[in-house]
């Protein structure tokens, strides 16, 4: 699997020089792993961008890549390669902040509702203060993944003031597939996960793995993990694709609302799982989860983040960072 994701990024990267200039009916979409990610699923599997565009009389192709972590995802954003990304609030903030005045990358819309669990094998560790330096907690990618954000919040609480990257040491990176296997198999140097659905609740059914905390206790309520952003450049150059693109992510996500058996199923043939389509229907059956497109509890993340210095401008608000298409919502 790690394999097949250094390859995705290096086709990306290496393609970068002969990609043409934005032009109107062609979307580039790169996403990860996760339940988190099925409105992208449906949208694929529905053809759902290709339906809206036709009603707007635009022919649009649509292109999906895979790819594990923000920075990778970040890179390819930056670099022309793809025209929308898929990452958690810590690695699309950042580069808010970094292309402010120049690329103007912006969030286009939240995939969900879904909390995110460290877990771990080690029986020792009920809190963050039992991790020892024998331990090793996987995350996407180390720094600037939303789990490893996340653990630095979470960190910081529990360690003190200024002292958010008291586990940083311990991380590795290791995308949410690979890291599950390597935590239920037990005879690899990952003692702990801050995972993501489906793959946390797969390992909590192991009776060996327990969950230590969630993003929700971290953040002190209901948070959108995984957003999807983009250039100002590429909307301002595809209207009529951005907005079909956003009717139809909104479509998408109202349908897996009422469609939760059927969503599963979608998630089992886009992914090719071999999971129980029922027990991923647990998952996204939670009251826990919801597909909201609106953002919430991404202004305490920047806060955080203008904070330790991982960004230079503290937002006013979340419109900051976001296209205007969401600023009549009820998000934060």
């Amino acid at each position: 699997m790690i394999v097949k994701w250094l390859a995705s990024a290096a086709l990306l990267l290496s393609v970068v020089a002969s990609t043409p200039s934005y032009a109107e009916g062609r979307l580039r979409i790169v996403e990860q792993f996760g339940t988190v990610y099925l409105p992208l699923h449906v949208l694929r599997d529905q053809k759902l961008i290709e339906k809206h565009g036709q009603k707007a009389g635009l022919e649009i192709k649509v292109e999906w890549t895979k790819l594990s972590g923000g920075a990778a995802i970040n890179d390819a954003l930056i670099s022309g390669a793809v025209d929308i990304g898929a990452a958690g609030a810590g690695p699309v903030l950042v580069l808010w902040d970094r292309t402010r005045g120049s690329a103007d990358v912006k969030i286009i819309a939240a995939l969900g509702e879904q909390p995110n669990y460290l877990i771990t094998s080690n029986p020792n560790v009920k809190t963050l203060k039992d991790f020892t330096k024998t331990d090793k907690i996987a995350v996407p990618a180390v720094v600037v993944s939303q789990q490893s954000r996340l653990l630095q919040i979470a960190a910081e609480k529990e360690f003190g003031e200024r002292k958010f990257n008291a586990l940083d040491d311990l991380t590795v990176n290791l995308p949410h597939p690979d890291a599950t296997a390597a935590l239920l198999s037990g005879s690899s140097t990952i003692t702990a996960h801050f995972s993501n659905p489906p793959y946390q609740e797969q390992a909590l059914q192991d009776p060996k793995i327990h969950k230590v905390l969630s993003s929700y206790d971290i953040m002190g309520g209901r948070i959108t993990p995984t957003l999807l952003y983009a250039t100002s450049k590429f909307r301002n150059e595809n209207p009529r694709t951005f907005k079909v693109f956003y009717d139809a992510l909104n479509e998408a996500s109202h349908w897996i609302e009422s469609h939760k058996a059927e969503a599963a199923e979608t998630y089992i043939r886009i992914e090719q799982s071999k999971l129980d389509p029922a027990f991923v229907k647990s998952v996204i059956d939670s009251p826990e989860v919801s597909f909201t497109t609106v953002p919430k509890g991404t202004f305490k993340y920047a806060a955080f983040l203008a904070k330790i210095g991982a960004i230079k401008t503290r937002p006013a608000s979340w419109k900051d960072y976001t296209f205007e298409e969401l600023h009549d919502k009820q998000g934060d």
